[in-house]
């Protein structure tokens, strides 16, 4: 009986262990994925002319690649030393977001990712730059 017990004891153990680790894991997920709000007037802009992927590709390559991986996986060589998850562009979530909040992501940054507005001075080029992070679909 004795034993039956230790074993009974030892799995509601290991359960409890599994579950806080669980929990603690999602958490550290749902808090590298904070909210990203884009105010409205710049959820709504367009690209002023159509784009040149060569362009978004080159500056991609220069400026991205190294976290967000050469298809935006998010798995660039950099990606694993960030304190925030570098995203997937691939994704079903990304690709719903609207062209004029990808830009203004690009443009202003946010904790690692650094703010492209006068890295990329030409908004033709971050224009661009959108459009080449559209070709990451699944």
């Amino acid at each position: 009986m004795k034993t039956t017990q230790k074993i009974a004891t030892l799995m509601a153990a290991a359960i409890i262990a599994v579950v806080f680790m669980f929990g603690n894991a999602l958490h550290a997920q749902q808090a590298k994925q904070k909210p990203w709000p884009v105010p409205e007037k710049d959820k709504a802009l367009k690209a002023p002319a159509k784009a040149d992927l060569a362009t978004g590709k080159e500056l991609w390559a220069k400026h991205c690649k190294s976290c967000h991986g050469s298809k935006g996986l998010g798995d660039g060589p950099k990606a694993a030393s960030l304190k925030t998850e570098s995203g997937d562009f691939s994704s079903a979530a990304f690709q719903a977001g609207t062209d004029g909040e990808i830009f203004y992501r690009t443009n202003k940054g946010r904790d690692e990712m650094p703010a492209y507005e006068k890295k990329i001075p030409d908004a033709n080029d971050r224009w661009a730059l959108v459009a080449f992070m559209r070709t990451f679909k699944k």
